[in-house]
């Protein structure tokens, strides 16, 4: 809206797209804000008078001094998950919550987390990608939701962007390059700038799946095959090589996969993983999760249509505005947007790629923590479980993905150093 006050924004772990971002990841309805709506909004909203909680400043209710009933606070709010229901397509309901990111015009920090999938990672990409100002910089860190926004690091960040804004300070904060990381490792972060976003000096690699063996190659098969899953309950994996030169990923990477199902539609979901010489996964701390993956991204196949003007070969963009269904046992195209990742893979690791029909699942043993009464298990509250969106009888059939000859099903991934192993000879044998 461009108010005249406004000289710069920092969204730090923001989000731009409620549609894509947060609401329904790849079309499929994400439940996370029908648990966040009772515990965030519903246990503050104005009515609760004295019943309220109360402010240790003040002492007074932080839900208003008006007593309502129950009917009258019900009558005052939406069913949040009755909305969200209505409106699996990005129709006007979202239009109208999706702002044109080319109208900010002010300098904009733009700060996300690279543990942040499902909701303020892919915002605070694409807000910086978006922006209409010819002042912004993208910063990317790691950990807790709320961890570097408190810490020196995230301070000093916030500092010096501000006081040269605001102030008009002369702190060398426009020599600051555009995009700054804390690039993840398997025991901790490591310091990069670069110019923009994606690195120029990105060097795309396409990793090709091969279902006869499980295996994740620089080289297409010589043969076509394919690998089926019960899609709620079973998934497939394609692994690398093991890793023979340090080799760091940095960006955004997307997938193409060739995929049938039994029934009229499948929910694809699409994780990276990454395991350490004795078949240990390192998992990672990530916004709202201890333990998540590399990174993750979704798909309803009958969302599959894209926004050719949007689409990039390393971003697809979908344009949900209507539903194609599928003809059970026919093979489709499915453009894949998994969402951006950094990790530095030392000697001796390998990348895994796992597919199903389900949210990823750790496999770590329970008890483990839990956020909103859900214990977390690779994808934290970021779940797909709601049976109206997900009817069994249409996204629990059997799923086949199809690798090699015309039905090429591949990975691009963003090599900013090192490089991807070979297979090892042994499959030519």
């Amino acid at each position: 809206l461009r108010p005249p006050h406004l000289a710069a924004i920092c969204p730090f772990e923001g989000a731009s797209d409620l549609y894509r971002d947060g609401t329904r990841h790849g079309g499929m309805l994400c439940t996370f804000w029908i648990k966040w709506y009772p515990l965030q909004v519903m246990n503050v909203q104005h009515g609760l008078g004295p019943n309220g909680r109360r402010s240790a400043v003040t002492g007074e209710s932080i839900a208003g001094d008006e007593l309502l009933t129950s009917e009258e606070m019900a009558r005052n709010r939406v069913d949040i998950r009755e909305d969200e229901l209505a409106h699996p397509l990005l129709d006007d309901y979202f239009a109208a919550r999706v702002p044109d990111l080319s109208h900010i015009e002010v300098p904009v920090l733009s700060c996300g987390n690279w543990g942040g999938q499902g909701l303020h990672l892919r915002g605070n990409v694409e807000g910086f990608l978006g922006a209409g100002s010819d002042q912004k910089w993208l910063e990317l860190h790691g950990l807790e939701h709320w961890t570097e926004f408190y810490t020196d690091y995230g301070v000093d960040i916030q500092k010096r962007f501000m006081a040269h804004f605001l102030k008009g300070e002369d702190n060398g904060w426009q020599r600051q390059p555009a995009v700054m990381m804390k690039a993840r490792t398997v025991d901790g972060f490591e310091k990069r700038t670069a110019t923009e976003w994606p690195l120029a000096e990105t060097a795309w690699t396409e990793v090709h799946l091969d279902a006869r063996d499980g295996t994740l190659a620089l080289a297409a098969p010589d043969q076509p095959s394919s690998a089926t899953f019960t899609a709620l309950r079973e998934e497939v994996h394609f692994t690398t090589a093991t890793f023979e030169t340090e080799t760091e990923l940095i960006g955004p990477l997307a997938a193409r996969f060739f995929v049938s199902s039994s029934t009229t539609d499948a929910d694809l979901f699409v994780t990276l993983r990454l395991f350490s010489p004795d078949d240990r996964e390192i998992l990672f701390v990530g916004a709202v999760e201890p333990n998540a993956p590399v990174t993750q991204g979704w798909l309803r196949a009958s969302h599959r249509k894209l926004d050719p003007k949007r689409s990039l070969a390393w971003r697809p963009v979908h344009s949900h505005d209507e539903v194609q269904p599928l003809e059970p046992g026919q093979i489709y195209p499915l453009d894949i947007e998994i969402w951006p990742t950094s990790i530095v893979i030392p000697v001796g690791y390998r990348l895994q790629l796992t597919v199903s029909g389900h949210d990823f699942d750790n496999g770590l043993p329970s008890p483990l923590p839990k956020l909103y009464g859900i214990e977390q298990r690779g994808s934290s509250v970021y779940q797909h479980n709601d049976p109206d969106d997900r009817p069994v009888e249409l996204f629990g059939g059997q799923t086949t993905v199809y690798t090699g000859g015309e039905h090429d099903s591949r990975l691009l991934l963003p090599v900013i150093s090192g490089a991807i192993s070979p297979l090892p000879d042994e499959k030519d044998d």
